[in-house]
């Protein structure tokens, strides 16, 4: 009779395309978990299978564990495979470079999951973007390793890439368009809804850039891009109306004054406190694209005053779940703004901005 009612509730959920936030499952919230390709290589170590199977295993538990407590999709990011794979391939697009890097990390995923008893389903998303974007014009996403000025121009005039300085090094840079479609997203809710025992492992470096053919909408062509992961993992959750949206870093929260002396974390925010106060435009390649979609999926979800977005440290996952670490955003705040009770002591050094090595790191 339960399981009767459960199927009926469901039914009426989609009769009105609206999911109820009542759990109606042993599994508590629906969380979309999104984590950086960075989160697969230790700073410091070649960028290898061996190494990335060693990250992967030791971040593995952490979403277990949540798998365990919720609904979660897990997202991740490319930025260091892909970027290896177009070095070693420099005749393919990144329409095809993306689906390799998502294919390789799914794996790699899929591989150490499966040792804590998380059995997952790696899903190829392809994601439709606008081929007029704006963002074609003005390439941002940084890919791949640093390298010096002299061998950035090189590099530039030989195989025609765009580079940018990044810090006191340069890197390649490559068109990043909004995510406008997830195509596979009913496949995703497909798995939540009648196989809640599989993680979805979707959107995999952003999903793979698509375009529809104005003349036939219906066919597809590949784009020469790379999405940002946390916009389409903002955009999934949004889409498959999800209670909560985690985006984990290897830094924390969002802090005020990152790197200063004087410099606070947040834990709890509303969007209008963060658009005010511009927070994280200082860091445009890291951490404010992460506030920006974080923002998104609280603003743009179908129940924007019951929803929350969380940014925080991979290892402390856990803890951010039961608002012990990290940084909380949503609408219902008092004041905006509520911070960590215990301020830095003058003797400890803040949080710096991570800095680059002398020399630039190697990749293989």
């Amino acid at each position: 009779m339960m399981l009767a009612n459960r199927s009926f509730a469901r039914y009426v959920e989609k009769l009105f395309q609206n999911r109820s936030y009542t759990a109606t499952s042993v599994h508590h919230d629906r969380i979309v978990v999104a984590v950086g390709g960075n989160a697969l290589q230790r700073r410091g170590e070649r960028l290898t299978i061996e190494n990335m199977l060693k990250a992967a295993a030791e971040m593995a538990p952490t979403i277990a564990a949540l798998a365990a407590e919720h609904e979660v999709v897990l997202t991740h990011g490319n930025g260091p495979q892909v970027g290896e794979l177009a070095l070693e391939r420099s005749a393919a697009s990144f329409d095809v470079l993306g689906a390799e890097s998502m294919g390789q990390i799914g794996y790699v995923l899929a591989q150490a999951l499966a040792s804590v008893g998380c059995q997952t389903v790696p899903i190829l998303t392809q994601v439709v973007v606008d081929q007029y974007s704006e963002a074609f014009r003005n390439p941002t996403k940084y890919v791949g390793p640093v390298y010096g000025a002299k061998e950035a121009m090189a590099l530039s005039e030989s195989l025609g890439w765009t580079v940018r300085a990044d810090g006191e090094y340069w890197r390649r840079v490559v068109p990043s368009p909004p995510p406008l479609e997830i195509l596979q997203v009913q496949a995703v809710t497909c798995l939540l809804e009648h196989a809640p025992n599989l993680l979805p492992i979707a959107c995999g470096g952003g999903g793979v850039p698509v375009m529809r053919v104005p003349s036939r909408p219906e066919t597809l062509l590949g784009v020469e891009a790379v999405i940002d992961k946390d916009m389409c993992g903002s955009k999934l959750a949004i889409e498959i109306e999800a209670d909560g949206y985690i985006i984990l870093t290897d830094g924390g929260g969002i802090f005020k004054n990152f790197g200063k002396p004087d410099a606070a974390e947040m834990k709890e925010v509303t969007p209008e406190y963060l658009l005010g106060t511009k927070a994280g435009k200082g860091f445009p390649g890291s951490m404010g694209p992460k506030i920006e979609a974080a923002i998104m999926f609280v603003e743009q979800s179908r129940n924007p005053d019951k929803v929350w977005a969380a940014i925080g440290d991979l290892k402390d996952a856990a803890k951010i779940i039961k608002r012990e670490k990290g940084t909380i955003i949503k609408r219902d705040v008092k004041d905006n703004v509520i911070w960590w009770d215990k301020p830095l002591a003058s003797s400890t050094s803040p949080p710096m901005p991570p800095k680059l090595s002398k020399e630039p790191p190697k990749y293989g």
